[in-house]
């Protein structure tokens, strides 16, 4: 059912002013316009709400019937509008965040395009950091909330788990092992391997899950996810990356494979100054990375 505001609007300012002329003036329109509304709403309903004479308007018994309806309808959807207009006001406001890079290339990018699509008149700031950087940010007040690793929990921040992302093998499309479904961590020996430095959050996290008897050694050591998915596209080597690195379509002519025996992920959290509450616009965008999260957990 398709409601016609316009028609009772309409109805509703001729009853008022028992004028075409008058009722077709505060809303703006030219009278042949009211006339057509009106007629559509009461072709609509099927009945006549308005008797018409050369010389006077005035409501069918149906029309006063109606009367306090229409008004009453028009009255709830504006205050409806007019709450919604309210809570825009209040979320209204710039917001700043940090995050690791690799959840600004593949995480982020959802979520910042829903939020300016519900919010267009909000700035969002990122702060792309090390989780350490993503940390102190938040610690500090730069940043409102931040997406990270906790390596060493801090006691002034809160954690909240977001999502897990699991460690995985790019190679080029035509390397032996592009085609397999997944690469025990074993069978990487001899490879020219692309890793994590050690400044970087995921090398000891690496270190710490591998098997005993299983060292990696590295050709090259980079600190961003970004810098070893590019020297594995210009033929540097392999890399081990999180999933959450390679951007879909970025580098068709890489291939990720899982690592197994064992799977190795790292797990992301939210982090908030404990004890500090968001502004309202902060509080909306935090309510769309949960959505994304959600969405995440969906896939």
């Amino acid at each position: 059912m398709k409601l016609d505001v316009l028609g009772v609007q309409a109805f509703v300012a001729l009853a008022e002013r028992e004028s075409f002329g008058k009722a077709a003036e505060s809303l703006y329109i030219s009278q042949a316009a009211l006339s057509r509304r009106i007629r559509n709403l009461e072709t609509y309903l099927g009945v006549r709400l308005v008797d018409r004479t050369t010389r006077s308007v005035s409501l069918s018994t149906v029309g006063r019937g109606f009367l306090p309806q229409a008004r009453r309808l028009l009255g709830e959807l504006e205050s409806t509008l007019q709450r919604i207009r309210e809570q825009r006001e209040v979320l209204a406001g710039n917001v700043t965040m940090a995050c690791v890079p690799t959840v600004g290339v593949r995480f982020l990018p959802a979520v910042l395009q829903a939020y300016a699509a519900a919010f267009p008149d909000n700035r969002v700031s990122v702060l792309d950091h090390s989780s350490a950087g993503v940390e102190q940010a938040v610690r500090d007040g730069a940043a409102e909330f931040g997406i990270g690793i906790a390596d060493r929990p801090a006691p002034e921040i809160e954690y909240e788990e977001l999502l897990h992302d699991r460690f995985v093998l790019v190679c080029q499309a035509g390397h032996r092992l592009a085609r397999r479904k997944s690469v025990a961590w074993q069978e990487l020996a001899g490879e020219a391997l692309i890793l994590p430095g050690g400044g970087s959050s995921n090398r000891p996290l690496l270190d710490q899950h591998l098997p005993a008897g299983i060292v990696l050694r590295a050709r090259f050591e980079v600190q961003r996810s970004a810098t070893a998915v590019g020297m594995v596209a210009a033929g540097a080597g392999v890399a081990i990356v999180p999933s959450l690195a390679m951007q879909p379509g970025a580098y068709p002519m890489l291939e990720t494979v899982a690592l197994v025996r064992p799977a190795i992920s790292r797990a992301f959290v939210l982090m908030r100054r404990r004890g500090s509450s968001l502004s309202p616009a902060a509080e909306a965008l935090l309510g769309f990375v949960q959505r994304e999260k959600r969405a995440v957990a969906r896939r």
